[in-house]
Parts: structure tokens; C-alpha cells; sequence
């Protein structure tokens, strides 16, 4: 699966820094709710790309737009938040790998160039994702 990172703004980190113990109950779903707006951006970039520049008409059967999707949020081995937005390791009803499709989308092969989707989502949805984290996490601050 391809993969993205953002460095979270100040004003954020210390906002997080202050929730101490319920802080593992709420950082997944700020995270999820901060996923959403890339995850809506992948599948329209993808959808503009799919097909773009072909010899022969498209024979996409909408298998690899429908998998794109985010992880669950999880912690690494350092203690760092994470999750995925992409074409996760599934497999289309051809048997073929959804995460191949989209990356010979991305990156192209000997004779298709490539169409990147990947790179510009991250570059458009980095505002909207922190902005919709921030919205969500003050929705759990006031929570408390």
C-alpha cells in the first residue's frame, strides 16, 4: 500500500499533549475523521486518471476505485499514530492485486506511462485532513 506522512502543526500537538490518559481513546478517531477528506480525494484523483491517455477504450470495471479506503489507526513501535490511505492488499474478482493496479497507475510500466493520483492527493488533502482532525478533536475536548 502506498503511504503518506504529515508533520502535525504545533498548535495541535500541544492541544493532544494536554488530553494525557484518554488520549489512546481519541487519537483513532481523529485520525479517522482526518482520513476521510484524502480518502475522497484519492478516489476522485484516481477516477480522473483511470483511463486518461489510452490507445484503447478503458476496461475498468471500478473494482480498484471501490477498494481505496483507510486503515484502522495504530501505533507503531515508537508510540506514533498511524494509518494508510490507498489500495490495500486485496485482490480484484480477476485475482489481481488491487495495490498493483494502483501502482502501475501511479508510477506506469514499459509501454503505459504514469498517471500519478497518489502524490497530488497527498499534496490537496493535507489541508482539508488537518483541518477536519482539528474540528474532530475539539469535538472531543469538549467532550470531557
Amino acid at each position: 500500500m502506498a503511504k503518506a506522512s504529515f508533520k502535525m502543526p504545533e498548535d495541535f500537538l500541544k492541544k493532544v499533549s494536554g488530553l494525557n490518559n484518554k488520549l489512546d481513546d481519541i487519537v483513532p478517531r481523529v485520525l479517522e475523521k482526518g482520513a476521510e477528506p484524502a480518502v475522497e480525494k484519492a478516489k476522485n484523483n484516481l477516477s480522473l486518471r483511470i483511463g486518461q491517455g489510452t490507445k484503447e477504450p478503458s476496461e475498468s470495471t471500478g473494482e480498484l476505485l471501490k477498494a481505496i479506503e483507510s486503515t484502522k489507526p495504530e501505533q507503531d513501535n515508537k508510540g506514533n499514530w498511524m494509518l494508510r490511505v490507498g489500495a490495500p492488499k486485496s485482490k480484484d474478482s480477476k485475482g489481481v492485486s488491487n495495490a498493483l493496479k494502483a501502482a502501475v497507475i501511479e508510477y506506469g510500466k514499459s509501454g503505459q506511462p504514469p498517471k500519478p493520483w497518489l502524490k497530488t492527493t497527498k499534496s490537496q488533502s493535507r489541508k482539508p485532513c488537518i483541518e477536519a482532525m482539528k474540528t474532530a478533536l475539539d469535538k472531543e475536548i469538549e467532550k470531557i
